[in-house]
């Protein structure tokens, strides 16, 4: 069944509230993992349940909304973060099997989508179909920056200042091949989707962790606090403006 378009545009306030979700997500999940005691397997069954909630209201909604679409992205980073964190923590695999068996998942979740849908575009998310491909897509970008993140930052001793500059570097260099170079527009979407998770992750730890640690030593409550204050900004702003342009277009019908 086709829907209004179910996704926001591409903007500089996507990418923005992007990076925002993913440092809370790295943020978030140590907050109630370790901070509220709830332990990774707590917290990935409460985190999980509110995502399956989230997301089944996402489904069912007919349009964009922003609030729901960014609260969705919010928990599905805080997931991702947990997949990859019980696979490591939990069961020992080691970061740089976890990148591979989500890079893999990612793949497949690629493939699927275009033999089904004969395209990766995100411009247009309006059949469930499309976007149950989108949201499994998003979860394996989370889940393969995490474990990507942190065996370059800390497994190979990068760094999280370090490896935020990198993350960075490789999401720039990306523009320039898509503004001036004409890289695939989809492509380019989504090696830089990908690389928002870790470069996030990165600003997260570099936030939280303790100054012998290499980090600035703000914590999990300041930092997830900032950017989820920051978020709800953003979201209310692009909220607004959706209504503003619907009564534009709404006046300029009749």
């Amino acid at each position: 069944m086709k829907m209004l378009n179910k996704v926001p545009e591409i903007t500089i306030f996507f990418w923005i509230i992007k990076v925002l979700a993913t440092t809370v997500g790295e943020t978030g999940a140590d907050f109630l993992s370790t901070t509220m005691k709830l332990g990774l397997v707590g917290t990935s069954y409460v985190m999980s349940a509110l995502f399956l909630i989230a997301l089944l209201v996402q489904l069912k909604s007919q349009r964009y909304i922003p609030a729901l679409y960014w609260l969705v992205v919010v928990l599905v980073s805080v997931v991702g973060t947990l997949l990859s964190d019980n696979l490591v923590d939990r069961m020992g695999v080691s970061l740089a099997t976890t990148s591979i068996i989500f890079a893999s998942a990612l793949l497949v979740v690629f493939v699927l989508w275009y033999l089904s849908e004969k395209t990766l575009s995100v411009h247009i998310i309006e059949t469930t179909k499309r976007e149950l491909f989108y949201w499994a897509a998003i979860l394996c970008t989370f889940s393969l920056g995490t474990s990507a993140g942190d065996l370059i930052a800390e497994r190979l001793g990068v760094g999280y200042a370090l490896s935020a500059l990198i993350f960075a570097g490789v999401i720039a260099a990306t523009y320039i091949a898509y503004r001036f170079f004409k890289l695939n527009a989809i492509l380019a979407f989504w090696i830089a989707y990908i690389f928002t998770r870790p470069l996030g992750a990165s600003l997260g730890d570099l936030l939280t962790q303790p100054v012998k640690e290499s980090g600035l030593g703000l914590g999990t409550v300041a930092t997830s606090s900032i950017f989820l204050i920051t978020i709800i900004g953003l979201v209310i702003y692009l909220t607004r403006r959706q209504k503003q342009k619907s009564m534009s277009l709404n006046a300029a019908s009749h």
